[in-house]
């Protein structure tokens, strides 16, 4: 079998903890010290993921063994939701779980005058970051100026 024989054989051993954990563990990290939610959001939805296929592998591990391509098939699919090239579990999160899962209304930073809260409540999660992010460039009087002209071309109409 040989040296390349026994590292193939063990790929998911040698590869699978680093890719399914050591890396999203220190990228979570840097996403809790980043400014952005967006990242947040990728590692959040992995460690979700992750658990659910935890969770399956620990109630199907009958079947499980008796399928011996498993351990590739699931270091694969989390190399795919973890490496940045692919970023499959915002992908997922984006295309799937946002569709189907809506878990209450979205909390709007408390730090906003309450005029804006309610503005931002009222959108949808894209367009809410796209104006907090409007906020934080040009201040909160900005976006109280678009919000008032918006007001007054309503009343037009």
């Amino acid at each position: 079998m040989g040296v390349l024989g026994a590292i193939a054989k063990h790929l998911d051993t040698i590869i699978g903890p680093g890719t399914m954990l050591v890396y999203p563990l220190y990228a979570s990290m840097r996403a809790i010290e980043s400014p952005s939610s967006l990242d947040d959001q990728q590692w959040l939805t992995y460690w979700v993921l992750y658990s659910f296929i935890t969770l399956f592998e620990l109630s199907c591990w009958k079947v499980l063994a008796w399928v011996p391509i498993w351990p590739y098939m699931k270091m694969l699919f989390c190399m795919w939701l973890v490496l940045p090239i692919f970023n499959g579990a915002a992908y997922i999160y984006e295309n799937i779980v946002r569709k189907y899962v809506k878990i209450g209304g979205y909390l709007v930073n408390s730090h906003y005058p309450e005029s804006q809260r309610k503005v931002l409540e009222m959108m949808s999660l894209d367009a809410r970051k796209s104006v907090e992010r409007y906020i934080d460039r040009y201040g909160p009087d900005a976006f109280d100026r678009v919000i008032k002209a918006a007001e007054k071309e309503a009343r037009k109409h």
